[in-house]
């Protein structure tokens, strides 16, 4: 079968605004969106820009906009999208070439979140820090976030305000926040206190829809707040 690829690209070394370009390419209806695009790149125009790299929907890498919302190309199947497809970059962040966007404000925030197990007590036994199912359970689903950005990129406050932590920030505290055995609780709690924390969440849900693993990413970013409220009131 035929498809109608478009995809929005911009060089910044050739062009003033961002422009759609048509490719026609054969697929097969199990083929993802990766697959046509590495077909536009390696047959048709080399030229084009994008990010990928285990193409298993295990890095994240390839998350951007398709047919209107946030997917991971990798994942994507031609059956699903049908015989005419549009994809975008991720909205939100600077567009570096065509599907390739500029992550490092993403990772700074995920960075300052504290995403890593904070102990420095040695176990009884010397061995291993146990931890009970139940406890795990609580940070289950949040464990389970790949940094693809699609979350915050698909978030309307983030769009309008550059200085929201974001939801996949919030995610990765969370993670360590309800972990038992670690022991920077009240540092992480404050950090997503902050104005430009968990505050500014309005419980759109987009990030829910956009989230490729199927994390519940408001409810994750309303325990953390309501962590916070307990911790105040203490």
């Amino acid at each position: 079968m035929e498809v109608q690829l478009r995809i929005r690209r911009y060089n910044p070394e050739l062009d003033v605004e961002p422009h759609w370009e048509e490719y026609a390419v054969e697929a097969e209806p199990s083929d993802r969106v990766l697959d046509l695009l590495h077909r536009v790149k390696w047959y048709s125009d080399g030229t084009l820009t994008f990010r990928r790299s285990c193409a298993h929907g295990v890095c994240g890498s390839d998350a951007m906009l398709i047919n209107g919302r946030n997917r991971l190309a990798c994942e994507y199947l031609v059956k699903d999208a049908g015989r005419r497809i549009s994809v975008e970059p991720l909205r939100g962040v600077p567009v570096v070439k065509d599907l390739l966007v500029d992550m490092e404000d993403f990772w700074a925030k995920y960075r300052a979140s504290m995403p890593y197990l904070v102990n420095d007590e040695i176990p009884e036994d010397g061995k291993e820090r146990r931890q009970s199912q139940a406890d795990r359970e609580l940070y289950e689903d949040t464990s389970r976030c790949i940094l693809c950005a699609a979350c915050t990129t698909a978030c309307p406050v983030f769009w309008t305000n550059p200085d929201y932590v974001g939801p996949a920030a919030i995610v990765n505290a969370h993670r360590f926040i309800f972990d038992s055995r670690d022991t920077a609780h009240e540092e992480r709690l404050e950090l997503m206190a902050d104005a430009d924390g968990v505050w500014r969440c309005r419980t759109v849900f987009n990030c829910v829809e956009a989230c490729p693993r199927g994390i519940n990413v408001t409810r994750a970013i309303f325990e953390v707040t309501r962590e916070i409220k307990q911790a105040e009131r203490a």
